[in-house]
């Protein structure tokens, strides 16, 4: 890694900005990142290493940074989302049991062994990608707020079960170290509200602001950093550790400051650093090598959308339905983590991806569609 390799990863993140100027086109930012991975990686000119040792640590910072990211924007406080995680649940759980079935039946026609995982992809939602959908489209009314707490089940429950089924023989550790994580999540909750409520979170903000120290992002960044170091002790990815230092922020209620400072350093350079690693290490490649791959991928994505659509049997709107099978999250970690482990087999990681692909391309549709119809929020 030097500096001229550094710039050039800088440069491939900004396509991502590029293909998501146009507002109406509604393409997720990371796209672009991904593709430009892809030209300059393994798949395209091989001018980016993903093997390269710097490049893939600071890759896993911007995973950490990314997954913390979308668990914050899990609406834990909403209250009008809580007052929906009935019927959110209850979807959530239809979605999972067909979910179960579509992805044994993928397993057993491609020979893959990967049953649990696919349905894991396929049960996912993710709420980093679907609610600035909802937000940007002004969508709302009951049936929205039912989705969005479907989508935060969904999206919670999948990332925590992702490191149980990616590696099943080592699925008992795993679970253990998934387990202290979550344990030290919990208790990072409450000793986190407890200082905001005693105020002393806000003497500390005012002054690391008048000062200009910037403690709020340190001390966050020390926290994000241990739990990792803690997944990464116990065997266990860095993605639960960042999402659920995300959920705990969502829960305590991120400060704004705050979130302007973490976003300007993920969404600003570790994040599409790790996306560009994600599209360099990737190797299209395999799916003209493995035409196989492509049809798993295309089942993959198709399973994914008749699975959410048929949600509209118990009341969910069809464009809604579609709209809730966007993921990103699930299928980019599943990925990274399949690829570090060696567990996945020639063409799949593509697959996976080119699947996740669809469900964004459908999911732009539906949202656009749901605008349409009567779904926005009152003006």
């Amino acid at each position: 890694m030097t500096f001229g390799i550094l710039a050039l990863v800088a440069l491939a993140g900004i396509l991502g900005p590029l293909l998501g100027a146009r507002v109406s086109w509604h393409v997720p930012v990371v796209v672009g990142e991904l593709a430009a991975g892809v030209v300059f990686g393994i798949t395209g000119f091989g001018l980016l290493d993903s093997s390269d040792r710097t490049f893939t640590f600071l890759a896993d910072i911007g995973f950490a940074l990314t997954m913390m990211v979308a668990g914050s924007h899990v609406p834990v406080r909403d209250p009008e989302v809580r007052a929906a995680i009935g019927k959110g649940a209850v979807r959530s759980v239809v979605v999972g049991l067909l979910s179960v079935v579509a992805g044994y039946g993928a397993a057993t026609a491609f020979g893959t062994g990967h049953a649990a995982l696919y349905a894991v992809l396929i049960a996912s939602s993710s709420a980093a990608l679907i609610l600035p959908i909802v937000d940007s489209l002004a969508l709302g009314g009951t049936s929205v707020l039912q989705m969005t707490a479907q989508v935060a089940i969904a999206d919670t429950v999948c990332i925590v079960a992702l490191p149980l089924v990616i590696d099943p023989d080592n699925a008992p550790r795993a679970g253990i170290g998934a387990l202290a994580v979550a344990v030290s999540a919990v208790a990072l909750f409450f000793v986190l509200r407890a200082f905001h409520r005693s105020g002393h979170w806000r003497k500390l903000h005012k002054f690391s602001e008048k000062r200009k120290f910037a403690l709020e992002l340190r001390i966050n960044l020390v926290i994000l950093f241990s739990l990792a170091a803690l997944a990464s002790s116990t065997h266990v990815s860095i993605m639960l550790a960042g999402f659920a230092f995300g959920l705990v922020l969502a829960a305590i209620g991120e400060p704004r400051r705050l979130a302007k400072q973490l976003f300007a350093i993920t969404d600003g350079f570790f994040a599409p650093l790790f996306f560009v690693w994600l599209g360099a290490a990737i190797n299209l490649r395999d799916l003209v090598t493995h035409p196989s791959a492509i049809w798993l991928g295309l089942v993959l994505g198709g399973a994914t959308l008749v699975v959410h659509a048929a949600i509209r049997v118990l009341g969910l709107p069809l464009p809604l339905g579609v709209l809730s099978a966007a993921q990103l999250g699930v299928p980019v970690a599943a990925v990274t983590v399949g690829t570090q482990l060696g567990v996945m087999g020639d063409g799949e990681p593509a697959a996976i991806l080119l699947a996740a692909m669809i469900t964004i391309g459908a999911a732009t549709l539906a949202g656009a569609a749901a605008s349409k119809a009567v779904l926005t929020k009152p003006v």
